[in-house]
């Protein structure tokens, strides 16, 4: 594994920790830290999140975390010996979304080939 993604696999996990642990703020208690990219200078990070419940709970979710980068970046310098914390930006992880939505989709395509199977057997 190269030291890149070495670094943003700790980031990650540290930023997991600070998120569920130390902001006790009740907007970001179903928030999930799913993955980190760093930029190729390493000055910024895109941190991928989850939120369990409905789009304002999105969105609350992610601009509690907007506000609260500062002190998580600050955190994040205190704990981890790195060269230079990177700039946090939390970003909304749509990956699981998305495969709910293809889930669905071939659950249609199911429903409807069974359904197209009994009609032309009758």
């Amino acid at each position: 594994m190269r030291r890149t993604e070495r670094v943003a696999d700790v980031l990650r996990d540290e930023i997991s920790q600070i998120v569920g642990y130390e902001l006790e703020d009740p907007r970001l208690t179903a928030v999930t830290v799913t993955d980190v990219k760093l930029s190729s200078d390493k000055k910024a990070a895109r941190v991928y999140v989850t939120v369990r419940g409905d789009e304002k709970e999105h969105q609350e979710a992610l601009s509690a975390l907007k506000h609260a980068a500062p002190y998580v970046r600050k955190q994040l310098g205190l704990s981890l010996n790195l060269p230079r914390t990177p700039e946090l930006h939390f970003v909304r992880d749509r990956v699981e979304e998305e495969g709910e939505r293809v889930d669905q989709l071939l659950e249609e395509i199911e429903r409807e080939w069974r359904r197209e199977g009994k009609e032309s057997s009758s």
